[in-house]
């Protein structure tokens, strides 16, 4: 399927010519940060943005995706044994540490006339490949932290809770590259 993808798309860093005008993916909060917050996010070296287009043409964003490092620590957790649990379950026997390295997805908006194409599913894919396969820095998990409404989408695409809360906008889930490791 994501072979099918990169036949149609192009996935590129964005570029500050690249009109965002038009881009609308039904939330005015990331619609906003494509058009207006993007460049200053780039600029101060605060998170990587990437944009999906058509194959050859970029006069139009069809979805975006921003990247920035993070980790999963201690601190995540509401008890040392929250975090006690999270180790047991994703490292056997491997040296713990109080925090572990990964990449966030920061924004995801997919423009309305792509919703449920699985356009976003491709997108999650490629970041999995791009840290399995030229993982430059180390880089073990994916994070997010998803709208409750985008929840199944993740729960859907392999993430998983790192603490449910119940009361807040947002959950942070992650993803354990390490799944996808064919030894």
């Amino acid at each position: 399927m994501i072979l099918d993808f990169f036949e149609q798309f192009d996935i590129q860093k964005f570029e500050s010519d690249i009109p965002t005008d038009e881009f609308d993916c039904g939330d005015e909060d990331l619609n906003d940060f494509i058009k207006n917050e993007v460049q200053f996010y780039k600029k101060q070296l605060i998170a990587m943005p990437y944009v999906v287009v058509e194959k050859g043409k970029t006069d139009k964003v069809l979805a975006y995706f921003t990247l920035s490092n993070d980790k999963i620590a201690v601190t995540d957790f509401a008890s040392n044994n929250q975090f006690n649990k999270f180790k047991k379950k994703n490292f056997n026997k491997e040296k713990y540490l109080r925090s572990y390295p990964s990449v966030k997805i920061g924004r995801l908006g997919i423009s309305k006339e792509l919703h449920g194409v699985g356009i976003g599913t491709n997108i999650i894919d490629f970041i999995k490949l791009y840290f399995l396969e030229d993982n430059k820095t180390g880089c073990r998990f994916i994070t997010v932290d998803a709208y409750n409404a985008a929840v199944p989408f993740y729960e859907k695409n392999g993430f998983e809770f790192l603490v449910k809360k119940d009361e807040t906008p947002t959950q942070l889930m992650y993803f354990d590259l390490m799944s996808l490791m064919q030894y």
